[in-house]
């Protein structure tokens, strides 16, 4: 049987390989060969869709719930402010550099030495892991393709840099694409009906307005202008003004009710660019929160997206790493974080009693 020490320096090791094997988001085929190579030395099947690569603890009981642990392989694309070579895992001060490392390598290996744990012993949950493509983007050759090859999800765990900070309700997304209409004339003869004055009081009605469902976690939904254009020269009256809204969501509101509810309101098209980025929650008395709480784990309320918008069944965030080192140049992670991230995964899921959805 394989302890913690021994598993976190594998998945420590295993990280180090990732960081050398390039992933940007459509081109994870190397890193997904190289994690269905280490799920086979662990004794485990890998199934793989794309570059999905997924595998079960054992044989599935229908009478068990079902628990996902999921984290991502795919990276952003390394910029030129970086320093060191993204490419070559640079171990300083007990801190490992390299792009990934954080967001989300370091969740990604220590969820698979959890899973690896997890399995040597009987659990009251059947026990699925996920290393999912195209996080980065958003994309569709990721999670979205592979739900429907899984038995039912009841629950699953994000693996995504939060500091070990438990993340029971995440925003969802939606970005508006606005339209104004008017009728165009000459600016010296006061004619036609200006498109732009009808979209800055739509505009304005986006700033000030106020959903009714507040969250108790997440707070009220946010709504941002944040793109306008208009007009095609000084004397001409425009006949249109387009501009963009950033919403974030609560998970009080599905993404439709969300739109529905501004079309009430405002005179302007309004066409989301997409309805599938959801905001997620779970309720505050669920068995995870409750042991959290028994470990003295933060929960909060989480601002940024992860692919927790394509599960349609009650999920957590939770990873080592800082979210404030994702994206940044020189990006790294401190393998006491890997360490204690193992750990942390195991006492929170270790025998945890869930409910089947």
């Amino acid at each position: 049987m394989k302890d913690i020490n021994q598993l976190s320096e594998q998945a420590i090791e295993l990280l180090k390989k990732l960081i050398s094997t390039q992933s940007y988001s459509g081109e994870e085929d190397q890193t997904a060969d190289l994690i269905s190579g280490v799920m086979k030395e662990f004794g485990f099947e890998p199934l793989r869709k794309g570059n999905n690569i997924w595998g079960w603890s054992g044989a599935v009981d229908p009478n068990k719930p079902t628990l996902m642990l999921n984290s991502h392989h795919d990276t952003v694309r390394a910029s030129s402010k970086w320093r060191k070579d993204p490419f070559s895992p640079t171990l300083e001060d007990e801190k490992l550099f390299g792009l990934g490392s954080n967001d989300a390598g370091g969740p990604l290996v220590s969820l698979l030495a959890t899973f690896v744990y997890l399995a040597q012993k009987k659990q009251p949950y059947n026990l699925v892991f996920l290393a999912s493509a195209e996080e980065e983007t958003s994309g569709k050759k990721g999670v979205p393709i592979v739900l429907p090859e899984l038995t039912k999800i009841d629950f699953a765990v994000v693996g995504e840099p939060t500091s070990m900070d438990l993340a029971i309700a995440e925003r969802g997304l939606i970005v508006l694409d606005c339209v104004s209409h008017g009728e165009s004339g000459h600016a010296a003869r006061a004619e036609g009906i200006n498109a732009l004055y009808k979209a800055m009081k739509d505009i304005e009605w986006f700033r000030a307005f106020e959903f009714d469902q507040v969250s108790e976690v997440l707070g009220s939904i946010n709504m941002t202008v944040t793109q306008i254009e208009a007009g095609s020269q000084h004397n001409v009256v425009p006949d249109e003004c387009r501009f963009v809204v950033d919403v974030r969501p609560n998970e009080c509101y599905t993404n439709q009710e969300v739109v529905d509810i501004i079309r009430k309101y405002v005179d302007c098209d309004v066409n989301p660019r997409s309805l599938n980025l959801n905001a997620s929650g779970i309720d505050l008395n669920h068995s995870i929160v409750k042991k959290a709480n028994e470990l003295n784990i933060r929960t909060y309320g989480s601002k940024t997206m992860s692919d927790q918008v394509h599960m349609p069944f009650n999920s957590v965030k939770i990873g080592p790493g800082d979210t404030r080192r994702s994206h940044t140049a020189d990006e790294f992670i401190h393998l006491d974080e890997i360490r204690d991230g193992i750990k942390t995964y195991i006492e929170l899921l270790d025998g945890l009693e869930l409910e089947r959805g």
